[in-house]
Order: C-alpha cells, then sequence, then structure tokens
C-alpha cells in the first residue's frame, strides 16, 4: 500500500520546493554564463578572446604548454592558529602540480614569455580539496575581469603583421593606469632557466577562517630552496629547455619550496590585484612543499584537472575581487571545451606538427 505521505497531492510543497530549487540553480548558471545580461562581459567572450591567437584542440586556452608534478606538502602547523583547515595541521598532504607558461600555444618557446606558472591541487581527507595558480610576478596587470578583456583585445597581434598594433597597446595602457606596477616589473624582467627556481605568488587575497571562525585577510607564496646553480641552463636554438632543467633537477633529488602565508593589516586592498601589500606585513613560514616526480601532461595526473582558484577547503574563502569568480567561470569553460575536443580528437594533445612549431 502506497504512504500517502509520498503522494504529490497530499504534498504540493514539495513539488513546488524542488522546482523552485531546480530554477534558482539554472539561473545561477544562466546569469554566470552571461545567458541572462547579454550586456554583461561573460566567461565565454573572455575565453572565445582568448582563442583568437588560434585554437589547439585537447589544449588549455591558457597556459596551455605544462608539465605534470607529483609531490606531497609538509605542513609546519603555524599556520592552523589563522585556518582549521586540515592542510595546516602537523603531516603531508599529497599533491598533484603543473608548471606552465602563459599563452595558448602548447609549442611556444619557453624564452618567449618571462612569466611561469605553477598550479597545485592538494588533496584534504574527506574529500576536500585546495586548488590554487600561481604566476611568477608580484602584481597582476588589472584589477577587474572587463580590463583584462580589454587587455587581450588591445594586444591581439593585427592579421597584417603578426604583431600587435602599438597605437591601440598604447590606448590602452594610457586608459589604465593601475598597470603602472606591473609595466615596472615587465621592463626588467627576463624569462628565467628554471621552473624551479622561480617564486610563484597567488596574488590574489583569499581569507583564513581559525577554529573561532575569525577570518584573516592573506596571500600566498612559494619560495624555492633550489638557485640557479644546480641547472644546465638554456642551449641556444632549445625551444623546450624548461622540460629538460626540471628533469635534470629531480633526477638529483625532490625539489622544495616554502609556503609563505602574508597577513594583511587593516586598510590593505583584497579586491585589487595589481597592488602588492606593504613589504613590512607579518608573513608566516606554513611548510615545506616537496615535488618528488614529473610527468608529460598529455599523460601525466594534471591533465584532466582544473585547476580552479575557488576550489576551496573549510578554513579557506575567496575574498572580494572579482577576479576569482572570473577566473573560476573562464576556467570551466575553457574545461568542458578542451575536454569536448579530446573526446573527438584523442590524439590531439600528443599532438607536435613542425608546421606550428619548427625545431
Amino acid at each position: 500500500m502506497t504512504d500517502p505521505s509520498l503522494q504529490p497531492s497530499r504534498q504540493p510543497w514539495r513539488w513546488a520546493v524542488i522546482a523552485l530549487a531546480v530554477g534558482v540553480l539554472a539561473a545561477a548558471f544562466a546569469y554566470v554564463g552571461g545567458w541572462l545580461t547579454p550586456q554583461r562581459l561573460s566567461s565565454r567572450q573572455i575565453v572565445n578572446q582568448l582563442q583568437q591567437g588560434g585554437v589547439h584542440p585537447g589544449f588549455r586556452r591558457n597556459h596551455a604548454k605544462g608539465v605534470c608534478v607529483a609531490g606531497y606538502f609538509e605542513s609546519s602547523g603555524a599556520a592552523s592558529a589563522y585556518s582549521k583547515a586540515s592542510v595546516f595541521a602537523p603531516g603531508r598532504t599529497p599533491v598533484i602540480g603543473r608548471f606552465a607558461l602563459p599563452g595558448g600555444n602548447p609549442y611556444a618557446p619557453d624564452s618567449s614569455v618571462p612569466i611561469r606558472s605553477f598550479a597545485l591541487r592538494f588533496t584534504l581527507p574527506h574529500g576536500e580539496q585546495w586548488r590554487t595558480g600561481m604566476n611568477s610576478m608580484p602584481v597582476f596587470p588589472v584589477a577587474t575581469p572587463q580590463a583584462f578583456y580589454d587587455q587581450l583585445v588591445a594586444t591581439q597581434p593585427d592579421p597584417a603583421t603578426g604583431k600587435p598594433d602599438p597605437k591601440r597597446v598604447g590606448a590602452f595602457f594610457a586608459a589604465h593606469p593601475e598597470t603602472g606596477p606591473f609595466l615596472a616589473w615587465v621592463k626588467t624582467a627576463k624569462p628565467s632557466a628554471s621552473y624551479v627556481t622561480e617564486t610563484y605568488e597567488a596574488l590574489n587575497a583569499f581569507y583564513f577562517v581559525d577554529a573561532e571562525g575569525k577570518r584573516h585577510a592573506v596571500r600566498w607564496e612559494v619560495t624555492p630552496e633550489a638557485n640557479d646553480d644546480a641547472g644546465t641552463g638554456p642551449q641556444a636554438g632549445d625551444p623546450d629547455y624548461l622540460a629538460k632543467d626540471l628533469q635534470q633537477r629531480l633526477a638529483q633529488g625532490p625539489q622544495r619550496w616554502h609556503l609563505r602565508v602574508t597577513l594583511a593589516e587593516p586598510g590593505d586592498p583584497t579586491a585589487d590585484a595589481t597592488k602588492a601589500w606593504p613589504a613590512d606585513r607579518p608573513t608566516i613560514d606554513a611548510g615545506t612543499l616537496v615535488i618528488e616526480s614529473e610527468q608529460a601532461q598529455d599523460s601525466g595526473p594534471c591533465r584532466d584537472i582544473n585547476y580552479d582558484p575557488t576550489v576551496l577547503p573549510a578554513g579557506i574563502e575567496i575574498s572580494d575581487d572579482p577576479l576569482l569568480p572570473a577566473r573560476s567561470s573562464a576556467y570551466a569553460v575553457s574545461y568542458l571545451r578542451r575536454t569536448r575536443e579530446e573526446a573527438h580528437f584523442p590524439g590531439a594533445p600528443r599532438a607536435n606538427p613542425s608546421s606550428e612549431h619548427p625545431q
């Protein structure tokens, strides 16, 4: 006999609640995707603009050239007073990471840009994860998703010359004085000879939440123990020296960085990644990141990871920085596109045609 309490006619409010929940969820996805507000910048527009330099099926739309790494994080316990996240309790947490270059070309020469990136996924107990993407620069060029999109448009190569239009680039930077700190840094920045000797900055602010529920505004970075003396350095004309250097160093032993967390003072900006915090802010050495192995990205464990920086465990929260939700949404669009392409072109990420990358 059917339980009367389970019959829809007796409990219409249950179906109304379910319908409302589904409707709210659909509306949220529609808003994030820009479907309900066509005039608003959408993540699809950002990813479409990233693709203007060419699409490489199966690869990320940005940071396309990279290598997988694996190891662990050994917590010192020093950050546990500020965050209840289990990753900061004394002990080890497994890590899968990815070193990469900015840009959408997976065959770009390593010397083509002075910036390197380092993404990490910490696998915590009870199904929690912490994902973070960091870059080897002190500040981000712009503070908002719209400015980032405008920068992509302004620096897009002219089809006639293959290079960005200087007037258009100049007009963009003149209209965005917040890019000044980044431009000052990039004038003297040089491509490094190793992924291993770089310091990588999270750039965006986050909040640590302690056991009492108090929030602490933070930024973090990983600083290396290695120096350039341990590597061979790039050979003339070698476009892939970073991966070779990494292999050589790991053959000699694990590579280590220190996870340093900077605590903000009142008034330090949390919503503007173009502004560095003063150098006298207190810093915690939260522990040691140890990388033990590397593997090509087409078959390695990092290939199918979306390093969304808003995937956080209890004890870490996003700040009011508008770049964070924009990064999350754009990463999702890029992930769906490249994984769909892999399904249709399984060999795509393994291809390295000489026409795209002369040796």
